[in-house]
């Protein structure tokens, strides 16, 4: 009698936990997208330009919560990306409005530079000197809001020529919708988005197959076992926050390009927003389960419950932010849910 085949062939893999998350976000997204563009067909959800608006508007948001998914991944948090994006800015604004030979190139530059000064200060201080990354970052957040109203507290426009084509430019795409005149209008995309698109392809191939990827998941999982396997703790943290600095750096420029202009007041609660977006997006905060394109659907998600409440005609700011909060304690539950399921298996 020939014997059985037990090879791993013949038995299914369990799915992952960042698998089953991913998965949840984006059904939970196609459902709420589409019964709007069903529902609210006569606003413009059914229009192709609808989504596009949405990518328009949050490509910055996009950059800056693939950032802190990065940290959060391996284990700690980031709360300075809001004002370190004021800071970017109004700093950029100032080099391109009143200096000379001034571009749109030596302000991404800026932009890099200073995100990556905090990424480098604030990962020494969480990595090696092993400071609570959350009064870090806190601090962090303080100091980049209050550097940039050293720098000027005015609303400022950006006048430079080069940039201003830069951020005018539309990429026009093959899709798109009839007007109430019967003419085609072409849907678009500010360059903007291109950005956001290629950062959210780099870092998925970053974490699913690199090393460095691999051991950001290993040290938010467990640090411990992280150490017993050989692996540089300390460098992985530290280059988690240098990278998140580096993308803020660049979704700083991108919101300059989008806004055209610098303010302290700019990104006001960004951190919570991309903390928001990348927990609906599956990334947990105890570290080591994460997905950049689960973060990817969680900032669209973020964007069209605003769309949905004004749709909906609630009146009222604190809406979106009530819609937002419900959803963000329903995937909290069921993260928790997951990680008990996990931990009783394992038991």
């Amino acid at each position: 009698m020939a014997a059985k085949d037990l090879s791993p062939k013949t038995r299914s893999e369990p799915m992952s936990d960042t698998t089953s998350l991913l998965i949840i976000t984006v059904a939970i997204f196609l459902v709420m997208y589409l019964t709007a563009a069903y529902l609210f067909s006569d606003k413009g959800f059914a229009k192709p330009q609808m989504f596009f608006n949405l990518l328009n508007e949050n490509a910055a948001l996009i950059i800056i919560s693939c950032g802190l998914s990065i940290v959060m991944i391996a284990g700690g948090i980031d709360i300075s990306v809001g004002g370190l994006t004021a800071l970017i800015t109004v700093a950029c604004v100032v080099h391109l409005n009143d200096m000379e030979g001034s571009s749109f190139l030596t302000s991404l530059l800026l932009a890099l530079g200073i995100g990556l000064a905090f990424g480098l200060v604030q990962g020494f201080l969480v990595a090696y000197l092993d400071i609570q990354p959350f009064i870090v970052t806190l601090a962090g957040m303080f100091f980049a809001r209050g550097q940039a109203a050293m720098i000027d507290t005015q609303t400022r426009t950006v006048a430079n020529e080069s940039f201003s084509a830069l951020a005018q430019m539309r990429i026009r795409l093959p899709i798109g919708s009839v007007n109430n005149n019967g003419v085609f209008v072409q849907a678009y995309m500010e360059l903007g988005v291109v950005i956001a698109l290629l950062v959210v392809a780099a870092l998925f191939v970053t974490l699913r197959y690199t090393t460095f990827g691999r051991s950001l998941y290993a040290v938010g999982g467990n640090k411990q076992s992280a150490l017993m396997l050989g692996l540089n703790v300390k460098r992985t943290k530290f280059l988690s926050h240098v990278l998140c600095g580096l993308l803020t750096g660049l979704g700083g420029f991108v919101f300059l390009l989008h806004v055209r202009s610098g303010a302290v007041t700019h990104a006001a609660g960004y951190e919570m927003d991309a903390i928001a977006a990348s927990i609906i997006g599956g990334t947990m905060l105890t570290g080591g389960v994460g997905n950049i394109f689960g973060t990817f659907i969680g900032v669209l998600t973020k964007g069209a419950i605003g769309n949905i409440v004004r749709a909906m005609g609630l009146v009222g700011s604190w809406w979106p932010g009530i819609t937002l909060a419900a959803m963000l304690c329903f995937f909290l539950i069921l993260q928790s849910v997951i990680t008990s399921r996990k931990r009783a298996k394992i038991g």
